[in-house]
């Protein structure tokens, strides 16, 4: 007994002798993984400071000021007084009455747009499918003036090939058009045209990290083509289908052009502040109050970040693999 006693020391103290290495192990390869990470994210972390880090520290230090005014020419602390102005102001809800329209409708058509034809691209390899993401993303191409140029064009009753539409409806002018109430789903086309093509390629490229071994074995488990894109593609393609809304939701909120360029072509038809961003360039550039346009920057910012986070838990998108499966 004496014996065994002892052989279980003895085993006992060399295990723990062969442990004590294995974690010095351990911990010098966790730190040589610590240094490798910060090395690759420096690049980012200088980007971020130098363009979002230190911006938004300016505007919300800009927006604790008082306006400079012909009578009061010297700006101070003003605490709050620049989010009460923009708050209280009288065209602060309707823009965002108008932007929350546009995306109510804008991203579910975008999202389930770009999510059908993504599995359908998918489900078609070879030359067809190559040919229809070609074909998808050529529209992405139109981005920007190019883009609005072309809906210009469309939306001419005396020029468009879909005039007969606008005739059809009693529109015979592009004035009558292009109103406030026809902008939400004239800025819906307009985003929806440019922007799908572009995630097609995005979603149909996680459908494409998917293993086939999945795929095979769903298949010998009976699963056909439907059951395929609901039950196994689809919750493997969540966070790409997060990542492709929080990504439209961003550039939702950042509406700008398409409604300023509206305005001028429309003859004044719509609203010269229709969108939240619009609201902030009237504060900085019309009634020289650089603390409320500050405001109004940062307000947009804490909108856009809640429901950023909101959708980034919902989807998984930073989730880790284990979760995602789930």
């Amino acid at each position: 007994m004496t014996t065994t006693v002892t052989e279980t020391l003895t085993t006992a103290q060399r295990r723990g002798a062969g442990a004590a290495p294995r974690r010095s192990r351990r911990r010098a390869l966790h730190r040589v993984e610590a240094r490798g990470a910060w090395v690759l994210m420096a690049p980012y972390m200088l980007l971020f400071l130098v363009a979002a880090a230190i911006p938004i520290g300016y505007a919300f230090y800009i927006s604790l000021q008082k306006p400079a005014t012909l009578v009061n020419p010297q700006t101070g602390f003003g605490g709050l007084e620049a989010f009460v102005t923009v708050v209280t102001d009288y065209r602060f809800v309707d823009t965002f009455v108008n932007i929350f329209t546009v995306m109510a409708i804008w991203l579910p058509l975008m999202i389930l747009g770009v999510v059908g034809l993504a599995l359908l691209v998918h489900a078609s390899p070879g030359r067809f499918g190559g040919s229809m993401r070609f074909i998808y993303f050529v529209p992405g191409a139109l981005a920007g003036i190019a883009n609005f140029v072309l809906w210009v064009y469309l939306l001419n009753p005396t020029e468009s090939p879909i005039a007969f539409l606008w005739q059809g409806m009693g529109l015979d002018t592009l004035k009558e058009i292009t109103t406030t109430e026809n902008l939400p789903w004239i800025l819906t086309a307009m985003l929806f045209f440019q922007g799908v093509g572009t995630w097609i390629i995005i979603v149909n490229g996680g459908l494409n990290g998917i293993p086939d071994e999945i795929f095979e074995a769903a298949s010998l488990d009976g699963a056909n083509a439907w059951q395929l894109a609901w039950r196994i593609k689809l919750p493997l393609i969540r966070p790409w289908i997060g990542y492709a809304a929080l990504m439209n939701l961003a550039y939702g909120f950042q509406l700008f052009l398409e409604p300023y360029l509206m305005r001028q072509i429309s003859a004044g038809s719509i609203d010269a502040e229709w969108a939240p961003t619009q609201l902030g360039y009237a504060f900085a550039f019309t009634n020289r109050n650089f603390p409320a346009a500050a405001a109004m920057s940062i307000i947009l910012l804490v909108i856009t970040l809640a429901i950023g986070i909101f959708i980034v838990f919902k989807s998984g998108l930073f989730g880790d693999e284990k979760e995602k499966a789930r």
